[in-house]
């Protein structure tokens, strides 16, 4: 094969690695709609909108919470695959003793996994928000 014919063949392997990072980039985003002042990562965030990215190797993530470009907090989680897609985006919190709230887990509507939060405290879990 003469230098043209690698050429293009490198051209088109780029192509195809800059499709694939693009899409693997998009399915790793998200919004996340707090409803009231949540702990996320030892972090409290006040309620409002988020964007949420979450990056890693198989079932072991890191997620980080931007609002806007600002990264808000760092947590790990475990990305759990569901039987069915979510209805809805929704973000569960446990509800701590000490009356304050702690993320534990964002559904994303369309999907069939959930981002669980490995380092929620607290009790039992209620719904708190939405996450899009």
């Amino acid at each position: 094969m003469n230098a043209v014919g690698v050429s293009k063949i490198g051209k088109r392997l780029l192509l195809v690695l800059v499709l694939v990072s693009a899409t693997a980039w998009a399915e790793s985003k998200g919004s996340l709609d707090l409803q009231h002042r949540t702990n996320v990562g030892g972090t409290q965030l006040a309620s409002g909108k988020y964007t949420v990215r979450w990056e890693g190797a198989g079932d072991q993530v890191e997620v980080k919470i931007y609002n806007g470009r600002k990264l808000m907090a760092t947590t790990p989680a475990r990305v759990v695959k569901v039987d069915s897609r979510q209805h809805m985006d929704t973000a569960l919190v446990n509800s701590n003793q000490d009356g304050s709230q702690t993320l534990s887990e964002i559904r994303f509507g369309g999907k069939d996994y959930v981002l669980h939060i490995q380092d929620a405290g607290g009790g039992g879990a209620a719904a708190s928000g939405a996450a899009k």
